[in-house]
């Protein structure tokens, strides 16, 4: 089976080139920090011949960017979806995660997920290219700038150029072993808000409610509705309230991610989180639903790309496994709707959203080459 010729690829410009990528810090919430990776890689995608076309962002997050190679024969191509957004804040790589090696390992934000793997499909695309001229399908890389908060502004956006695409392949990171991702548990996102009643905290202390010490207590009570053995999980990782600590706090909010392996329990997890009340007299507690990715199973043209990427890897060297996977991403989406999709064609390693976060270098051909081939052979 054809695999582009590993001397095509160099593990130290693809690494010299990533770093570049991973240098330029992009925390979903700074959009302007997001359009200078945004073009930062549109500048790289331009330079090897694609016809690029930016979105403005929505809601004050950032741009939209849409690659596009045409191909030796027309019609609907391959969707090649990526994130550019991190969850590391700007500073981290002075302060948390500096960018260094450690043997095979490298470290620095968003190296793991996904800059890494974003990396190595433009180098993919580009050795194609080089060897070849062009795809035999079209090729769209489209680049998310705000996945980490589960797309809320793109969903509909990646539906529709899903849509008008034979395949998607996702550069989301690999799993343990380098195991490719063929389906995805559902993700629903929810906003809490606690309301209460000011007081000066010193001398009418009892003639206030507390909005704080309402959510404090509605944490573990959500938390404890988690069923880890069905796959079942409710987790608060955002909380906010108060405003000096010598006053009451009125106003509390958090955000919790919840995540179910069947639509079943999602349904269930829904009904359980919009049937929460206030625990305290005089608190207003609310509840509202934010951005969710569906449940993405996989079907069987996604099981026939994953086994030709398993040949391809074969090839290469390596075995690969699959399965489904209690991560999210934006392959939800294009799953959910059944367009064929593969997932976690990315680079190996560990530690994504800690400042642990690390690729394995001797992964960075391999795998590069494995996603050509799958570029090249896709009918």
């Amino acid at each position: 089976m054809p695999l582009p010729d590993a001397s095509l690829f160099d593990e130290g410009e693809i690494l010299d080139g990533l770093l570049r990528w991973v240098a330029i810090e992009s925390p979903t919430y700074d959009a302007a920090a997001v359009n200078r990776m945004m073009s930062a890689a549109a500048r790289d995608l331009a330079e090897i011949g694609a016809r690029i076309e930016t979105l403005p962002g929505q809601e004050g997050y950032g741009d939209i960017v849409l690659a596009r190679f045409a191909g030796r024969t027309a019609g609907p191509g391959i969707l090649v979806l990526a994130h550019l957004d991190t969850v590391h804040l700007v500073g981290t790589l002075e302060r948390g995660l500096p960018m260094r090696r450690d043997g095979d390992r490298y470290y620095g934000p968003g190296i793991y997920d996904m800059k890494g793997g974003t990396y190595i499909a433009y180098q993919a695309m580009r050795q194609l290219l080089r060897s070849e001229g062009a795809p035999t399908l079209p090729v769209t890389f489209m680049l998310i700038p705000d996945e980490e908060i589960g797309s809320p502004t793109t969903r509909a956006r990646i539906e529709a150029e899903a849509r008008a695409n034979k395949y998607v392949l996702v550069p989301e990171p690999a799993q343990d072993k380098g195991n490719l991702i063929t389906g995805r548990w559902a993700f629903a996102r929810f906003f809490l808000k606690a309301s209460g009643q000011p007081a000066h905290a010193g001398a009418n202390l009892g003639t206030g409610r507390s909005a704080i010490r309402e959510m404090a207590e509605q944490i573990p009570r959500i938390e404890t509705m988690s069923r880890p053995e069905d796959n079942v999980v409710f987790t608060v990782g955002k909380v906010h309230g108060g405003t000096y600590s010598n006053v009451v706090p009125t106003e509390c909010s958090a955000e919790m991610l919840a995540i179910a392996e069947t639509q079943a329990d999602l349904d269930q997890v829904r009904a359980q989180m919009m049937a929460l009340g206030p625990l305290n007299e005089g608190i207003a507690f609310t509840v509202t639903e934010g951005p969710v990715r569906p449940l993405f199973e996989a079907s069987e043209e996604t099981m026939r790309m994953y086994e030709l990427a398993r040949d391809l890897s074969r090839e290469a060297g390596y075995e690969v496994g699959h399965g489904s996977v209690g991560a999210g991403s934006d392959g939800n989406f294009t799953g959910a709707l059944g367009i064929p999709t593969l997932d976690g064609l990315g680079v190996c390693g560990d530690g994504f959203h800690t400042l642990g976060e690390h690729i394995l270098v001797s992964s960075l051909v391999p795998r590069a080459r494995v996603f050509g081939g799958l570029l090249s052979e896709l009918r």
